[in-house]
């Protein structure tokens, strides 16, 4: 369809964000706010890797004082709950926040005003919880941060209030992007793009954003009322005033296990996008994956109580958690079978993308098996609070959702940025890095077969760990070399990089058919699909000088049904404002004066929150372009 200039000008004028300190800070743009995103989690991935690498020197050999107890302990906290919270899951919204409206057709997020505010509610929670070293007052509970040991008599500073409200904050921001993924997704596609003919990436993150919906609010509510117990005198957990402190286990495993998928799912849904293109076939069994994406999210609520099971329950409860267990995990078989015959019966290239895909699958299943043996109840009694689970873990979390990331930057950069990445040290970079992980975290199950606990800052001369330990502290060292690598490569091709074009890897999706890096309005004209490859397949559109898709007079983006994708209806879409950012500081404040219990600046900093809403709700006339 022949490109129009005044067309391209109408809609440049429309949706381009100015360059200018107002447009840095009020820009809704979601390819900016995506970047934004993977930026700033990236950032996190590297401070929780630092604390790591510290951590695993006090570690390295036994009755080593690289740390005393209360800074291991507080290492370890801001290592967990950086990893877990501030890094695995918004690394993921990140992409999806890029790419979601540009493989669906769209010209932004549904709500692109809540998606500035999530990410600015996101970086403020970040810095909250890192505030509290800084003033010598870190958590120092473990990320899990279980009571009583959480309450004032054994954590009389603030630390666990630094912990509770960053964490409360972030939830926040994870629930409105949580809605907006299911609204866009639901509502947004484009015409013709039914629900059987979405990217497999859309999947995960619609599954994962039900998932975050129903599963936050336990932890929101178990950090309200850890808060209250602390600083207000409640006893939700207090034993004395009729509180009882397993409350607090099952509201986090509640959230916690489902979590897993909210870190897994997504991640599985790039493999199941990048696996095809570098098979050069579309993926086996397109419903069975869907479905078992799907069904992971929906099962994954029945297992938490696998976290538990030393705690002294009925042995039904024990198997029927048990059993869940194992069922959950004939999903992700399906998906690894999946990526496997569609490797096998394609014509695989080998890239450093597809390098990151095969080694993540490989690391998901020694990962997924120690976590059936976990399921086994008399195996988990003899494994639990060792480092068997540490391996278990790490494998599960870095091999289902760190080298897929990675996968994802080597795939999708040279989208971002235009430019491709340099693919020998790419490989370089997989090849240490993957070493690095099997010699950092596989002898971690050995430790915790010998009996080695989790969760001590040292341990005993003579007690047969320090050869295994000394192996892992190095493995986790040249896994961070190779991390560097990594580094040095995107820094390099952001400058030096060979030009992307539209399409380098010549894939099926919708993004790709935009420039390299994409329009402040995505595509020019409003897509059609008719089929679950639209870049694959031969689909030739007509020139229609008339053509209505172009949507050129206003901020506009088409809607259709939520199945069938049917036509149904034109959205405006909300300019550039400073609005999110002015409720995300209130909202910062309001947490911080939770902390110092200064009720009055809380009463004063509510009240800004709801001021600033009315004025982000209230109707504005947007820009329009008249010829």
């Amino acid at each position: 369809m022949a490109s129009s200039t005044q067309t391209i000008s109408r809609l440049t004028t429309l949706w381009e964000t100015p360059k200018t300190v107002y447009g840095w800070f009020a820009t809704v743009d979601h390819k900016t706010l995506g970047i934004r995103y993977l930026v700033t989690a990236f950032s996190f991935l590297v401070i929780g890797g630092l604390e790591a690498l510290v951590m695993r020197l006090q570690l390295t050999r036994s009755d080593m004082a690289v740390l005393t107890p209360e800074e291991y302990n507080q290492i370890f906290t801001l290592h967990g709950v950086t990893m877990i919270f501030w890094y695995a899951s918004p690394i993921l919204s990140g992409f999806a926040v890029f790419l979601v409206p540009l493989m669906i057709g769209a010209r932004d997020m549904a709500f692109p005003r809540l998606n500035a505010f999530t990410y600015w509610t996101f970086l403020l929670s970040g810095i909250l919880l890192y505030v509290s070293p800084l003033i010598g007052q870190a958590p120092h509970a473990g990320w899990f941060s279980y009571v009583p040991y959480t309450l004032t008599k054994y954590s009389p500073g603030m630390g666990m209030d630094f912990y509770a409200a960053s964490l409360v904050l972030l939830t926040i921001s994870t629930t409105g992007g949580a809605i907006n993924f299911i609204v866009t997704i639901l509502r947004l596609r484009a015409p013709g793009m039914a629900i059987s003919r979405m990217p497999l990436f859309l999947y995960s993150t619609g599954t994962i954003s039900f998932v975050i919906l129903f599963s936050l609010p336990s932890l929101t509510a178990n950090c309200i009322f850890l808060e209250l117990d602390r600083r207000w005198g409640t006893h939700f957990f207090r034993i004395a005033g009729g509180g009882d402190t397993f409350l607090w286990q099952q509201l986090f495993w509640f959230f916690g296990h489902p979590w897993v998928y909210v870190i897994f799912l997504p991640a599985t849904g790039m493999l199941s996008m990048i696996v095809p293109v570098f098979s050069r076939r579309p993926i086996v069994g397109y419903p069975f994956v869907a479905i078992a994406t799907v069904l992971t999210g929906v099962v994954g609520f029945g297992v938490w109580l696998h976290h538990m099971f030393t705690v002294g329950m009925s042995d039904i409860a024990m198997s029927i958690f048990s059993a869940g267990s194992m069922t959950v995990s004939v999903f992700t078989t399906i998906q690894v079978f999946a990526w496997l015959a569609t490797i096998w019966r394609g014509r695989p290239v080998a890239t450093a993308s597809m390098y990151y895909a095969v080694g993540s699958i490989v690391l998901l299943v020694i990962g997924g098996l120690s976590g059936v043996f976990t399921g086994v109840i008399p195996a988990d009694w003899q494994a639990h609070n060792s480092y068997f689970v540490v391996a278990h873990i790490h494998y599960v979390l870095i091999g289902s959702n760190m080298f897929p990331v990675f996968a994802g930057f080597y795939y999708w950069l040279p989208k971002m940025m235009g430019r491709r990445m340099n693919e020998k040290l790419g490989k370089i970079s997989f090849w240490v890095m993957f070493i690095g992980f099997n010699l950092g975290f596989f002898p971690m199950h050995n430790l915790g077969l010998l009996g080695m606990p989790r969760r001590i800052y040292t341990y005993p001369a003579g007690a047969g760990f320090d050869g295994l330990n000394e192996l892992v502290t190095f493995g986790a060292f040249v896994l961070g070399i190779g991390i560097l690598i990594s580094i040095i490569n995107f820094f390099h091709s952001l400058r030096a990089g060979a030009p992307a074009g539209e399409n380098p890897w010549n894939a099926d999706t919708l993004e790709w058919s935009t420039t390299s890096p994409p329009q402040v309005y995505g595509s020019e004209h409003i897509p059609v699909v008719v089929s679950r490859h639209p870049l694959w397949d031969e689909f030739e559109e007509e020139d229609d000088p008339d053509d209505d898709r172009v949507l050129d007079w206003g901020r506009l983006t088409p809607t259709t049904t939520a199945l069938d994708a049917i036509p149904a209806g034109i959205a405006t879409i909300p300019a550039d404002s400073l609005a999110p950012l002015w409720m995300s500081l209130a909202l910062f404040a309001f947490f911080l004066f939770v902390i110092y219990q200064m009720l009055w600046w809380m009463v004063a900093s509510v009240i800004v929150t709801f001021l600033v809403g009315c004025y982000w709700m209230w109707p504005h006339v947007e820009k329009e372009v008249v010829e």
